[in-house]
């Protein structure tokens, strides 16, 4: 199981901040991310780490995982109009 931290918040300026512990590895300056996901929580990562991320979900699908179970839609001739066969107006 992951090490849990708790911290404080403070102002800092005009802004609120979080003083993040050392163990945790991030650098003086390094970018972070921050995704809120409702009123109580929110993810963080190192932006540097994102596409490693992406990557690796990427990286996790099938080659043919588009076409896995996947059923043909019979799909309508829509009439849309201006679309007839008149010809465009000049």
């Amino acid at each position: 199981m992951a090490r849990e931290y708790t911290v404080k918040s403070f102002k800092s300026g005009n802004s609120v901040a979080l003083r993040l512990p050392k163990a945790l590895g991030i650098a003086e300056g390094e970018d972070i991310v921050i995704v809120p996901h409702d009123a109580d929580s929110f993810s963080i990562w190192k932006k540097s780490d994102a596409k490693k991320v992406f990557m690796g979900l990427y990286g996790s699908m099938s080659p043919g995982f588009m076409d896995e179970d996947r059923q043909d839609v019979e799909q309508d001739d829509y009439d849309w109009p201006g679309s007839g066969d008149q010809p465009a107006a000049a």
